[in-house]
């Protein structure tokens, strides 16, 4: 919004967080939209983007930011339903987004896929062995619709962020021991904010990465450097 896009802010739950950022857009002078639907849910997302289509006659950008972990667990002791979840939110989620928004690129010949994946699409992660997959799968998913959509115009880029200071890992980062563990894998040795995600998503959204699309860009001070081997191996 700060860099001049309207923005259609999708939620599955809290309506009331929705309505609040778009006010807070609004109030700076921006346009913003707020709309119901479950990612996994094929009808749901069809919906939605009919919705923004009627509202402001197409879209030019997706960000497809849903995202889940999942209850830890090793694979063997995992829940079925569990994995299942993960997989529907994460993958056939970003998925089902990504193939609306590609119908209505590709026929206006411009535009901007964005899938958030994480490290942990190259990176192990035990206990959450379908968040990873469902990472690993994105990677690859976003390099074939790169491939598909080029000859249209429309670029398709996945963004990979590491440790992120949010809510959700506030468990990790509030805590000294953990924060320390957590800080010696990352180079730069901080954690990352949200707003060092979102400036890099605008760039590339925008003109500046306009030769750029079939790639995961990670953004993760350097946790995919593998820091501990800067002593050797």
């Amino acid at each position: 919004a700060g860099a001049g896009a309207k923005v259609a802010i999708n939620y599955v739950v809290h309506p009331e967080s929705a309505a609040a950022l778009v006010k807070e857009i609004e109030g700076r002078g921006g346009a913003a939209l707020a709309l119901s639907a479950d990612v996994s849910d094929a009808g749901a997302v069809a919906a939605m983007f009919d919705q923004i289509d009627r509202q402001w006659g197409g879209l030019d950008i997706l960000v497809n930011n849903a995202g889940i972990d999942g209850p830890r667990a090793r694979g063997w002791e995992a829940e079925v339903e569990a994995w299942q979840k993960v997989i529907a939110v994460n993958l056939t989620g970003a998925f089902l987004c990504a193939r609306q928004a590609l119908r209505r690129m590709t026929a206006q010949k411009s535009g901007v896929v964005i899938n958030i994946s994480s490290v942990h699409e190259i990176i192990a992660w035990s206990g959450y062995s379908a968040y990873a997959a469902s990472k690993a799968a994105v990677g690859m998913m976003t390099k074939t619709l790169a491939q598909e959509a080029a000859p249209y115009g429309v670029r398709v880029l996945s963004a990979g962020p590491g440790a992120v200071r949010t809510p959700i890992n506030r468990a990790v980062w509030s805590d000294p021991a953990s924060l320390q563990d957590l800080l010696e894998k990352i180079p730069l040795g901080r954690i990352g904010e949200a707003p060092e995600i979102a400036r890099m998503i605008v760039v590339l959204a925008s003109d500046v990465a306009s030769y750029v699309t079939g790639r995961t860009i990670y953004i993760d001070g350097g946790m995919t450097d593998y820091p501990e081997f800067a002593h050797g191996g």
